[in-house]
């Protein structure tokens, strides 16, 4: 029989360190995004999202619903397999083929998250380049991490957007004669800058280093016509793309874009995509649909703009601490205590019928506690009042 008292004590150090996570029990209306109903301890409320990522309200567009709904009755729910055995249909490959067209590459390779997407092409990675080296920025996302971890591969942390840093370590790396291999993201989800995307292009082939970005919080978001932080710099570069479908597009599943070549032969060793359940043709199809509209509508990501640099004005107006790195859609409020955090939470939600969840170690280092708000183009102002009058109230 399993010892309980390590778990309890885990659970107990977790809560009285104010970093316990609570998983908020909400059902989303569709067609009023951003409201939403709580099911709370003790009632049932209406509340205003504040934290969602579907930045652009698209889980709720009608023309994702409806490619959705004819995906499901022509194939049924599931995929029935895995991509080797039966799970590859049209819509998996149509799919794969838009995300390529997207980021102008050869060729994408679905995951069922861009979480598995990042851990298991950074395994991949050491598989097919045995000497290769991770250059890693230091606020890499988990899932980043996580992969270059597990594939056994030497790393080297470098200072956050710190070009000076990076190419010092570039530098030792070519004298050792390895393979380098700079993973970095676009879009930083919790402090919301942007990384030297070009500089770093601009390193990579001083000191012929592989290239990975992570472009999941700017896919949809960023370019003419939704393919991200290196559409809108005009970056070309950039060896391979990880994405998501599940923030600005609305559904759910992660992928990868490069060379043929390479996609192909992550595709044939990546053990997180090839034992493992596909996605739903029903999800592909949703995402399909997503993509192919928000190429022809760049006025939804111009309102979404708007909404985040009005509400960053309206805050930093009553001198509520906005992160002054934010320079992208999220806007990070800053508290800088955990317990009070999660206090403030709280208080939003069950006095003002506001839902933003506090974000603590180890998502963010012990004393940059934040709440970490995403507004949309569906957020009134009306409701950006609202939220601020509540902010001023609890903070």
């Amino acid at each position: 029989m399993i010892n309980l008292t390590p778990f309890e004590n885990t659970v107990q150090r977790l809560k009285d360190e104010g970093k316990y996570r609570v998983f908020n029990d909400i059902v989303r209306e569709r067609g009023e995004f951003p409201n939403s109903i709580w099911y709370g301890p003790y009632n049932i409320k209406n509340i205003v999202n504040w934290c969602s990522n579907d930045y652009l309200g698209m889980g709720q567009h009608k023309v994702v619903i409806d490619a959705m709904h004819t995906a499901l009755d022509q194939t049924g729910s599931g995929s029935g397999g895995t991509r080797n055995i039966g799970g590859t249909s049209h819509y998996h490959v149509a799919l794969e083929h838009e995300l390529a067209k997207l980021h102008s590459k050869e060729s994408a390779l679905l995951y069922t998250s861009a979480y598995v997407a990042n851990e298991w092409t950074l395994v991949s990675l050491k598989q097919i380049i045995p000497d290769i080296v991770f250059l890693s920025d230091s606020k890499n996302h988990a899932s980043l991490i996580s992969g270059i971890k597990h594939s056994g591969a030497d790393k080297i942390i470098w200072q956050h957007n710190n070009l000076s840093h990076l190419e010092y370590e570039l530098k030792e790396q070519a004298a050792l004669g390895s393979t380098p291999c700079i993973v970095f993201e676009s879009v930083y989800s919790m402090d919301g800058d942007i990384s030297p995307i070009v500089e770093i292009c601009n390193l990579a082939d001083k000191y012929s280093a592989v290239t990975y970005i992570d472009e999941v919080h700017a896919v949809g978001l960023y370019g003419e016509q939704g393919a991200g932080m290196l559409e809108k710099v005009g970056e070309t570069r950039v060896d391979i793309i990880n994405g998501t479908l599940g923030k600005a597009y609305g559904v759910q599943g992660g992928y990868i874009a490069g060379d043929r070549t390479v996609i192909d032969a992550i595709r044939s060793v990546a053990s997180g995509f090839i034992f493992t359940t596909s996605s739903s043709p029903v999800i592909c199809a949703g995402a399909l649909a997503s993509i192919k509209y928000l190429k022809d509508h760049n006025n939804l990501r111009e309102k979404h703009q708007e909404r985040a640099l009005k509400l960053k004005s309206m805050l930093k107006e009553v001198n509520i601490e906005v992160l002054d790195s934010a320079c992208t859609h999220i806007v990070p409020v800053m508290v800088r205590d955990a317990v009070r955090c999660k206090e403030i939470s709280d208080m939003l939600l069950n006095d003002h019928n506001i839902y933003i969840q506090p974000i603590n170690y180890p998502t963010v280092p012990v004393g940059e506690e934040r709440l970490r708000i995403a507004p949309t183009p569906l957020h009134t102002d009306s409701m950006m009042h609202d939220l601020v009058d509540a902010l001023k109230k609890v903070l």
